[in-house]
């Protein structure tokens, strides 16, 4: 037991991300049948959906779940209102304030947890009144923090200015990286990336297929004027690109990215003109696993890693 286990009453120290596209019901109820803490990504849900979601996980499993909510998304009183209706016990927060309804969802006895790129914004998260932080370094897919801080100095930073559990995300797929941000100070782990290549993952096929596909630097952090993003250098990607080399055009950045890109990419499995958006751990992966495998070789890999080195 640590502070992570105790605090979401889970076996083991591993959350599994909550990704747009990949994270609904299976995928979590899977996670936590399993032992770790499954989220139920609400950014790719409208609001019945995510109740749907809710309702079918609170039937898959009788083990702790959770949902990820984007503060910043227009529907965000109504996904509230959902996860109060519905009985969610743990919510984690990003793209926000986490002032703005950690006090409200603490008032119903929900655990909070609240995603950060900096030290700066963690501290911010403990005054907040949050019951853990996730700190989640460049590597991780999707979208990041500005700062392009690494997971392996970001951890023992965020360490230093606060007290709370903390939680290390970007770049851990395997059960040795998981042992090496907990020496650096972390009590559990956020894996995405991993998780996205699973079989219960609500990802399409062809997406899951690229992911086992990928090698070192065959993805990139771009739209930084926007909102960074870790996207598959595929050709949406190059068509962002080419927009670079005429001049950093907000707008026309806007009018190329357009609406339901990821949706396009990641759901519908359109490798070419759709948003993919996956972390540089993919490079390590390299087969589409059941996620009670992925815990089996989290869990040796984490026993197997070894630590005893002496100078």
């Amino acid at each position: 037991m640590n502070r992570i286990t105790q605090l979401f009453n889970i076996q083991y120290p591993i959350i599994q991300g909550g990704m747009i596209w990949h994270s609904g019901w299976k995928l979590a109820s899977a996670v936590s049948n399993n032992g770790g803490l499954g989220l139920i990504g609400s950014a790719s849900m409208y609001p019945d959906i995510l109740r749907e979601n809710i309702q079918k996980c609170k039937a898959a499993t009788d083990k702790p779940f959770g949902v990820n909510i984007a503060l910043l998304y227009p529907n965000i009183e109504e996904i509230i209102n959902i996860i109060l209706e519905e009985g969610v016990k743990i919510v984690f927060t990003s793209a926000g304030n986490p002032k703005t309804y950690t006090e409200t969802l603490k008032k119903e006895g929900i655990k909070v947890a609240h995603v950060v790129a900096s030290a700066k914004f963690a501290a911010k998260c403990q005054d907040a009144g949050v019951d853990a932080v996730v700190a989640e370094g460049f590597e991780a897919g999707g979208h990041n923090g500005r700062e392009e801080t690494t997971t392996l100095c970001l951890i023992p930073n965020v360490k230093k200015h606060i007290d709370i559990p903390l939680i290390a995300a970007g770049g851990i797929g395997l059960g040795s990286q998981m042992k090496a941000a907990m020496i650096l100070g972390a009590d559990g782990v956020q894996i995405g990336s991993r998780f996205a290549a699973t079989a219960e993952a609500s990802s399409h096929d062809n997406f899951k297929n690229k992911i086992v596909e990928l090698k070192e630097g065959d993805t990139q952090l771009t739209l930084k004027e926007l909102a960074p993003v870790r996207l598959i250098k595929n050709k949406f990607y190059h068509d962002l690109e080419s927009l670079y080399e005429s001049g950093r055009n907000i707008e026309a950045l806007k009018e190329t990215l357009g609406r339901a890109r990821a949706k396009l990419g990641m759901f519908e499995g359109d490798l070419t003109e759709g948003e993919l958006e996956i972390g540089q751990v993919s490079a390590l992966i390299d087969e589409i696993l059941p996620v009670e495998k992925v815990f089996e070789n989290l869990i040796r890999e984490f026993n197997e890693a070894k630590v005893d080195l002496t100078l």
